[in-house]
């Protein structure tokens, strides 16, 4: 099976498709408070499977790390107007350092095609 890089970098590549599955690296975006990243991250990730021929109906499973879990309300929040409740994924949140004290929220995805 050929694997295919999607936007690749010197340290990672945003996607990696193997197969039916694609597997994102984990998604973050700028915003003041982990409402607004979550909304601009989940949009990445729409944009990224959409670009491989998947959407959020194929989620398989989700990583959520939270830098603060008391935030754990607000980004649930803007993930249960998200995802598809007919089609939920397996989904674990934790709380964890993140790159830089400017990320709130992180979503890791993988997703069939």
């Amino acid at each position: 099976m050929s694997i295919q890089r999607i936007e690749p970098g010197a340290r990672m590549s945003q996607a990696v498709v193997h197969g039916d599955t694609v597997y994102l690296a984990g998604q973050v975006a700028e915003g003041a408070t982990v409402v607004e990243q979550s909304r601009a991250a989940l949009q990445r990730v729409d944009e990224l499977l959409a670009g491989v021929g998947s959407d959020k109906s194929k989620l398989l499973s989700v990583t959520i790390y939270l830098a603060d879990i008391a935030t754990f309300a607000d980004m649930n929040s803007v993930w249960d107007a998200w995802v598809d409740g007919a089609n939920p994924p397996a989904r674990a949140t934790v709380e964890a350092k993140l790159a830089t004290p400017d990320y709130f929220v992180e979503f890791a995805v993988t997703a069939a095609i």
